[in-house]
C-alpha cells in the first residue's frame, strides 16, 4: 500500500493516488471522485477498467471512468426535484436540460478525503453541504474499498442527510476484460425481466419494458454487441422493486481472456451503459485507445427519476436514517 501526490485541482487542491494489493488483484484508487484508475488480475496483462495515465484527462475529458456517482445518480428529468411539499431546481449539466450524476460538481468529480488505509483496503469521506447542486441537506457519505480474496473488489457506501433528500449512489467502472478494442464481443447476462425505456433525450418514460420482447434480452448471456441493433444500451435493468440483500444481479465474461466478472449488489437496478459515445484516442492505460465500445459500465444503483415515478423504486433519505449500498465485482480467470 502506498499513498502518493498524483495532481492538483485548478483551486491548488491535492489529489492523491492509493495503491491497493490482495486477493489476487491491484487497485489505484484516487481522492478525486474515489476513482478506481487501475484494476489488474494476478496474471493478466491489462487493466480490468478503463482510465487515463494522467490526471489533467481526468478533469478534461473523463466520461465518469472510475468514478462513484451521486448524491443521485443517473438523470433526473429536466433537473427538478420535488419534496415535502417543496420543490428543488437541481443542476442542469445533461443537454443544459436535465440532471446527470448529482451535477457537475457533483461526488464523482470532487475530492474526497482519506479516513483509512491498508494494505489492501481504504475508506474514504466526503461532505456535501446544503444546497450543493441544488440538493437539500448537509450530506455525510462514505465510501470503502477493499480487495477480498478469490478476486473481489468490494465496495460500500454510507450515506446521511440532516435533511430529506436524494440519494442513490453508484460506482461508474468501464470494465473491459481482455484489452481489445471494444467489448462488443463480451458475453453479458443480467437477471432482470424488466428494463426502464428512455426518450431520445435518456430519460425513462415510466413504463417497463419486457425484456424478451427486446434485443435487451439478457437472461441468459450473450454478446454485447448483439443488443445495441443501431441503438445505444444505455438502460436500466429493473432486477429487483427494493434493495435487499447482497446477491448476484449479472456476469460480464470474455472468451477471448477467459476473464469473468460477477456482479454483486443490494440495488434495485442495474444501469448498463455500452460505451458508445467513448472517444478518447489518446491517454489511455498501456497505452490503450479507448473508442466507441472500449468498455461497459456495469453500475448498480436505484431506478433512474425515480422521484418523477412513483411506482419505481425510490431514492429518498430522511434524517436520522441511513443509507447502505453493498456492490462487489468478482473476477475468475479460466486456468485451463
Amino acid at each position: 500500500m502506498t499513498v502518493e501526490l498524483y495532481g492538483k485541482m485548478p483551486d491548488g487542491t491535492d489529489v492523491h493516488r492509493i495503491t491497493l494489493k490482495g486477493g489476487g488483484l491491484s487497485a489505484n484508487v484516487l481522492t478525486y471522485g474515489g476513482v478506481i484508475q487501475d484494476l489488474r488480475l494476478d496474471g493478466h496483462a491489462t487493466a480490468l477498467v478503463l482510465g487515463f495515465e494522467h490526471f489533467e484527462h481526468y478533469l478534461a475529458h473523463s466520461p465518469y471512468f472510475g468514478a462513484n456517482a451521486g448524491r443521485c445518480a443517473n438523470r433526473i428529468r429536466d433537473g427538478h426535484l420535488a419534496l415535502s411539499g417543496k420543490t428543488y431546481q437541481l443542476d442542469q449539466n445533461f443537454l443544459e436540460r436535465h440532471h446527470l450524476h448529482g451535477g457537475k460538481a457533483g461526488m464523482g468529480k470532487s475530492v474526497w478525503d482519506i479516513e483509512t488505509f491498508t494494505e489492501e483496503s481504504t475508506t474514504l469521506a466526503i461532505h456535501l453541504p446544503d444546497g450543493d447542486m441544488g440538493y437539500p441537506g448537509n450530506m455525510t457519505i462514505k465510501l470503502t474499498y477493499r480487495l477480498l480474496a478469490q478476486g473481489i473488489l468490494d465496495i460500500r457506501f454510507w450515506a446521511s442527510s440532516d435533511q430529506q433528500t436524494l440519494c442513490n449512489l453508484a460506482h461508474h467502472s468501464y470494465f473491459n476484460l481482455d484489452g481489445q478494442g471494444d467489448i462488443n464481443g463480451h458475453l453479458l447476462q443480467v437477471d432482470a425481466p424488466h428494463f426502464t425505456p428512455v426518450d431520445d433525450e435518456l430519460i425513462p418514460t415510466g413504463e417497463l419494458c419486457d425484456v424478451g420482447q427486446t434485443t435487451f434480452d439478457f437472461r441468459a448471456p450473450k454478446p454485447v454487441g448483439e443488443a445495441a441493433a443501431g441503438q445505444i444500451l444505455d438502460h436500466n435493468f429493473c432486477v429487483a422493486q427494493d434493495r435487499g440483500a447482497l446477491r448476484k444481479i449479472a456476469c460480464l465474461q470474455s472468451p477471448k481472456s477467459g476473464i469473468t466478472m460477477d456482479v454483486l449488489s443490494t440495488e434495485p437496478g442495474l444501469q448498463v451503459y455500452d460505451g458508445a459515445k467513448i472517444n478518447m484516442p489518446v491517454g489511455g492505460l498501456d497505452g490503450r485507445e479507448m473508442l466507441p465500445h472500449a468498455g461497459i459500465a456495469l453500475e448498480p444503483q436505484v431506478w433512474p427519476d425515480a422521484n418523477h415515478h412513483a411506482h419505481f423504486p425510490q431514492a429518498v433519505l430522511a434524517p436520522g436514517d441511513t443509507y447502505q449500498q453493498h456492490t462487489q465485482y468478482i473476477f475468475n480467470k479460466d486456468q485451463t
